[in-house]
């Protein structure tokens, strides 16, 4: 496998031609287009993707370790394909519609103006994540793990606190309607 490091990669097209297979280190991706492509046995290290789409991207057996994704279209995309190992991600102003974290443990996982509707939580261990000014509409937890998980400036979650781990979690006043959603009362 090649090893890439302090490269910037611009505006590049990996809808159809594939991202050369190599261990990614410190690099840049702007504005490529890798939708619906192939970003599979991959591994980044220390890289940012800004105004990227990779939206229902291949993503398995791929390595994501300190990895920042800045206003990127992420839809459909399948985290639980990737290698856990290290995986670690900040997202930020980014589009994750239907995409799915199912199973991980993304411990201090941090969203920050992110639009996660639809989005899969199921089984995941979210502690001490932090979901900054994020669209939850309809996103799913069940069986998840949000202790101390940070919800204060969430907007349109539905969290059932009988089907998940919610110790020294933090909402604000305004977000307990999304605690309370399932038993039907009015707040206000």
């Amino acid at each position: 496998m090649e090893f890439i490091t302090d490269r910037t990669f611009k505006g590049g097209d990996y809808t159809q031609k594939k991202l050369r297979k190599g261990e990614y280190e410190q690099c840049s991706f702007e504005g490529c287009d890798f939708s619906n492509g192939y970003l599979d046995n991959q591994h980044f290290m220390e890289c940012e993707f800004i105004d990227c789409n990779l939206s229902n991207a291949n993503l398995a057996h791929t390595i994501f370790k300190e990895v920042t994704f800045s206003h990127c279209k992420m839809v459909g995309l399948k985290f639980e394909e990737c290698d856990d190992l290290l995986m670690n991600f900040r997202f930020r102003d980014c589009d994750l519609h239907l995409a799915s974290f199912y199973g991980l443990s993304l411990k201090k996982q941090e969203f920050t103006g992110c639009k996660l509707i639809k989005t899969d939580f199921t089984e995941t261990a979210l502690v001490a994540a932090t979901f900054a000014q994020c669209d939850l509409q309809h996103a799913i937890f069940s069986r998840t793990n949000l202790v101390h998980a940070d919800f204060r400036a969430a907007l349109n979650f539905s969290i059932d606190p009988e089907q998940n781990q919610l110790k020294k979690a933090r909402f604000s006043n305004e977000g307990l309607q999304g605690l309370l959603q399932k038993y039907d009362i009015q707040i206000g």
